[in-house]
């Protein structure tokens, strides 16, 4: 089983996002289009009373979809942050942004210096000037 550590992270609307860090396979992701556990219980619970086969209610298609930050260590303390992937559905809504913060505080609590391959990262950290971002970036 994926090591996973989980940070939340909130966006503007201050609706919880959730991304999640899979350390051995060197990966930040968002689970997309999850129902949340008090929902999926309730479901659950109905599904097992109600009789009827012919159920109205269906999940969405597409309920495994997940947005990812792939990076890989390229020294004993430098990573790369390779690339970001946000499925088209999703794109535009700040999903990224989530995945860029996360790799990059990742890369300041682990004291790592970090080449910015993802030119998302890079749009990321210039639109997120923070000095604590910047002492850990190779120019």
């Amino acid at each position: 089983m994926a090591q996973a550590a989980q940070a939340n992270v909130f966006d503007a609307n201050s609706s919880q996002i959730q991304v999640e860090h899979d350390k051995r396979r060197r990966q930040f992701v968002i689970r997309l289009n999850v129902i949340p556990t008090e929902l999926g219980l309730l479901l659950r619970g109905w599904m097992e009373t109600n009789t009827t086969k012919n159920c109205d209610l269906c999940l969405p298609s597409g309920s495994h979809d997940r947005a990812v930050l792939l990076y890989e260590y390229v020294g004993k303390k430098t990573v790369d942050l390779q690339h970001t992937e946000v499925p088209d559905a999703y794109r535009g809504r700040g999903i990224a942004k989530h995945l860029a913060k996360a790799a990059m505080d990742f890369v300041v609590e682990e004291d790592l210096k970090a080449h910015l391959t993802c030119w998302y990262i890079q749009k990321y950290v210039k639109e997120n000037p923070q000095p604590q971002y910047f002492e850990h970036i190779y120019q």
